[in-house]
């Protein structure tokens, strides 16, 4: 069964984050999302901060939207960032990757490497890392912005890692029609979806589109002059705002 899911997911919960979580599970159930695939960044937490974390997105989820918690752990030079799911304790700020993926598989969790375009985080990958990896981000919308990774695929080949899309939600910007299509099944729980992502049952979507190897090309080369524009234009922006700054100061 088709289960529509957005992944990378930050609310108020972490440092950066903007929405409360109940601001997010509303906005996405409007947009027709069953699962939030929610991932606080590791920085600020402790193992009972977690646990609040935890139970918060137990009281928010409902037959129409289940909220799974997780968290993004980033290496000690904040380059390399692991996206997890599961029944894993909290593991620490600032460990390095490896530590990471050993700990969430020794817990029986799931682990996605994040946005492999950031800070040219694919230059530090591993492919030893592959044997604990579920997938990697192939279109990260935050890093990306209206196309995908053009580092990603490199990574993707002779490994056994998933291709996955996550918007990298911190507020309204990074709104876009990315997606994970689960073949879950119902009713929703925390285990069905893991056990769906554990056995790969899932697929990438773009503008409901699947995000096949040739589409993922076809979509690098084709979306690449809006990109371009969409920076310039932000850039611009920028800018004019930094000297309204300085001519009101």
């Amino acid at each position: 069964m088709g289960i529509l899911a957005v992944s990378h997911v930050h609310s108020v919960w972490s440092y950066d984050g903007q929405w409360k979580l109940d601001e997010i599970v509303r906005e996405f159930s409007e947009r027709r999302y069953q699962v939030l695939l929610m991932t606080e960044h590791d920085r600020g937490f402790t193992e009972s901060r977690w646990t609040d974390y935890r139970a918060a997105c137990r009281e928010l989820s409902s037959e129409k939207m289940l909220v799974v918690p997780g968290i993004e752990y980033s290496d000690p030079e904040n380059i390399v960032h692991i996206l997890t799911w599961g029944d894993v304790p909290f593991l620490g700020e600032n460990l390095p990757t490896e530590s990471v993926l050993e700990g969430v598989r020794e817990a029986g969790g799931v682990a996605v490497l994040a946005h492999p375009s950031r800070r040219k985080a694919w230059q530090k990958f591993d492919p030893a890392w592959s044997q604990y990896l579920l997938g990697i981000e192939v279109w990260n919308r935050k890093t990306d912005g209206w196309r995908p990774s053009p580092d990603a695929p490199a990574l993707l080949t002779g490994s056994r890692c998933a291709p996955f899309v996550g918007m990298d939600f911190h507020d309204h910007r990074q709104l876009f029609p990315l997606s994970m299509v689960l073949d879950c099944p119902m009713p929703l729980s925390h285990q069905a979806v893991l056990d769906c992502l554990r056995s790969r049952r899932c697929e990438p979507r773009a503008f409901d589109i699947a995000l096949r190897p040739g589409v993922r090309g076809a979509m690098q080369a084709s979306l690449l002059p809006f990109e371009v524009t969409r920076r310039g234009c932000r850039w611009i922006y920028r800018r004019m705002r930094a000297g309204g700054a300085r001519a009101r100061g």
